[in-house]
């Protein structure tokens, strides 16, 4: 492809043959003697008459690449929607006397948010509509809600642009109507037990940094009741489920400090537990006159404490659950007479249950070998059973009670996948892969057992792997779109992830970072090996973190994928990262590290996939992001696409998408973003099944869905 030279307008010919090319402006970027010349940093200029045209000129170019493969899209949104109960109710659940739940109707695009005093045969009353807010706007999506104590006002927060900046509004719920109270950039909020004073938290304009608390009194003042000087720190307010205490949570990614007021004197002093400490975190829980402290200062995977409210100092404290070097605490939910204990051993996550009057603990029991289980909403503090959520590869998302005095948990809801969908004609298997330093990666897939084959066969491999956040194996109605062509489904849980624990995460962040790259070829590998799939049938998607993840590997092993769709993907690490002005970036220092420091930047240099573009064949590849994107900036996958146009000596397709009126999430309404999925998935199949669009790419034999 030739480049056009510096200065010259942009190609912008949206006809099938030729792709957009941007306009070259080189700006040379240098630290410590490394000089980075990037010819489309003028991309960052969002609201340059010639960006967006570039971008709509890439999504003209996409819409005609992607023409031929219209119907395949038309037809998997269509059995989408044949799988959903359009018209739907979330399980209630019950706080202070009224039973709270969301409703869905069909052909509106967003929840209806209600609730039922006294019972579920009283009137209903709906607290919010967020198709009522849609009205005018392209994206809506509702943050924060939350009832006052005294049932009487609502306070919710609501975007407009999927910038994930947040506006506070107060309802009085008697008359309807919203009250003068409001405030910009709201990422938390609190009511005090005398339902007058709410505690919101502020985020900064620019960096997005949560920093400074509020106390809002209604229909009067609002006062600064703290601001966090530390730039690597985020604050955010909740109450205890005991509702006795208001908590200031004070983070970073490797250090937190808990500071307390009691509900119930808005205007007094907040109380540190314990002062910060460089890598100890802490986070807390209340029951009468203790806190239930889960403590990381005994090894990474924490213990749990309790200790005295009037002081609860380390001389007090009382080993409840000491520290498991294989077995991570990860939440400890405390009730009146039980608290439960979330525990991921060996990568699963188990859920156990100990009885306060006993002190005898047990677990809840589950029949899958790869299942997601966690703690659902469980808003009351004086109950007698422990609500939680269960999926896994093949059975659809279920909410169990479990109840204490029968010491078995009760299906409430099994969410309905419409069409006949069956599970036993699925099956799911863990496998692990083995990394080039001898680590054993763990991998989830599922597949219909009919149309296993036994030689290798289209499979989409997913990853993320990043802020120690674990990818569990959970359900999705639309995959089965997937599975019934054919297609295999997985899940590699690499490091830099949370499947295993803090020592998962710690090995694949900051200067261990290329562990989460190469555990993912493993995976690929291992897969190929196994006879699963081969590298003309393999697809990879990841997203945000996961979206640098792909860039990643496209430049480690392009030959191993046939094609790969990196989602609001964080491509250009380095100029990011040295960028204090971006949202974020300091912040972020603790999981890439600081590339104002040599050996950081050197490393960071070494496996961003902007710098690290190079004359090659590359697989196909779909770029998504969004042009409101508050996470990763629009012009990071732009500047990437532009750049990789230059290099790529295949003639597979490279492909832009830019959402122009949503975030970092994409679409808000339901229906948007099934359409959003149906355009991956049409590409994905497209790239990886037989050449044919039919019959090849229509359901097999059995299918569950029309």
């Amino acid at each position: 492809m030739l480049l056009q030279p510096a200065h010259s307008a942009p190609s912008l010919d949206p006809a099938a043959d030729a792709a957009p090319i941007a306009r070259r402006r080189p700006k040379t970027l240098a630290r410590f003697g490394d000089r980075r010349v990037d010819p489309y940093f003028w991309l960052r200029q969002r609201d340059d008459p010639e960006v967006i045209e570039y971008l709509r000129a890439e999504n003209r170019y996409t819409e005609a690449v992607m023409k031929p493969l219209a119907p395949l899209r038309k037809a998997l949104y269509g059995e989408f929607l044949a799988r959903l109960q359009e018209t739907d109710q979330s399980v209630p659940y019950r706080h202070h006397g009224s039973w709270y739940y969301q409703r869905e109707v069909k052909g509106l695009q967003y929840p209806i948010y209600c609730r039922r005093k006294g019972s579920m045969q009283g009137a209903e009353e709906v607290l919010v509509d967020e198709n009522r807010l849609a009205r005018g706007h392209a994206f809506t999506a509702v943050g924060s809600m939350d009832v006052s104590p005294d049932g009487t006002k609502l306070a919710y927060t609501v975007d407009f642009t999927g910038f994930r900046q947040y506006t506070l509004h107060v309802k009085d719920l008697a008359t309807g109507k919203l009250t003068r109270d409001s405030a910009p950039r709201v990422t938390s909020l609190a009511w005090s037990a005398d339902s007058r004073h709410l505690f919101y938290v502020e985020e900064h304009e620019t960096t997005k940094r949560s920093y400074c608390l509020h106390r809002l009194t209604l229909g009067g003042r609002d006062d600064v009741v703290y601001l966090e000087p530390d730039e690597v720190f985020d604050i955010g307010i909740c109450d205890t489920r005991s509702e006795a205490f208001l908590v200031l949570a004070i983070v970073s990614k490797d250090t937190s400090e808990m500071r307390v007021l009691p509900a119930a004197e808005p205007y007094g002093e907040l109380r540190t537990l314990l002062p910060r400490r460089k890598g100890h975190e802490y986070y807390i829980e209340h029951r009468g006159d203790e806190f239930f402290i889960r403590t990381n200062d005994r090894g990474r995977n924490f213990r749990l404490v309790r200790a005295p409210v009037a002081d609860p100092a380390p001389r007090h404290w009382k080993q409840v659950l000491a520290h498991r070097p294989m077995v991570m605490l990860e939440e400890v939910d405390v009730f009146r007479d039980f608290w439960i204990a979330v525990e991921r051993d060996k990568g699963l996550l188990k859920l156990r249950i100990t009885d306060f009057a006993s002190g005898k603990g047990r677990y809840i029991a589950f029949d899958e070998a790869v299942y997601s289980a966690q703690p659902g909403t469980n808003a009351e503090f004086d109950t007698d059973r422990f609500r939680f959520v269960y999926e896994s590869l093949v059975t659809p998302r279920s909410v169990y009670d479990y109840v204490l005095a029968t010491g078995k948990p009760a299906l409430l809801k099994r969410y309905a996948v419409l069409g006949g969908y069956d599970p036993a004609d699925y099956r799911s298997e863990a496998l692990t892969a083995i990394a080039k330093d001898g680590t054993r990666i763990p991998i989830s897939l599922v597949y219909r057992k009919s149309l296993r084959r036994e030689g290798p066969q289209p499979l989409l491999l997913y990853g993320y792997g990043a802020y120690g956040i674990p990818i569990d194996p959970y359900f999705s109605s639309a995959r089965i779109s997937l599975l019934d062509r054919g297609m295999v489904f997985a899940i590699a849980h690499v490091r830099g992830g949370g499947d295993r624990g803090k020592a998962w995460y710690d090995g694949g962040k900051l200067l261990r970072k290329k562990n989460t790259f190469t555990d993912f070829i493993a995976c690929a590998e291992s897969l190929v090996r196994r006879g699963y799939t081969a590298p003309d049938r393999l697809a990879a998607i990841g997203g945000s973190a996961g979206g640098l993840l792909m860039g990643a590997v496209a430049n480690l092993r392009p030959d191993l994928f046939k094609a790969i769709v990196a989602q609001v993907p964080f491509l250009d690490v380095v100029t990011t990262m040295l960028d204090r002005s971006l949202p974020l970036t300091v912040g972020e220092y603790l999981e890439w590290g600081n590339p104002n420091t040599e050996r950081y930047y050197r490393y960071m240099r070494s496996y961003s996939p902007y710098d690290n573009l190079a004359r090659r064949d590359y697989p196909a590849m779909l770029v998504e992001t969004s042009y409101n994107d508050s996470q990763v900036m629009y012009w990071e996958p732009a500047k990437y696409v532009a750049k990789l146009r230059t290099l790529k000596t295949d003639a597979h397709p490279l492909l832009l998408k830019t959402v122009m009126e949503a975030g970092h999430g994409g679409a808000s309404g339901r229906y948007d973003a099934l359409k959003e999925l149906a355009f991956t998935f049409s590409f994905i199949l497209g790239e990886v099944m037989e050449p044919t669009l039919s019959p090849a790419l229509s359901p097999g034999r059995g299918r569950s869905s029309t």
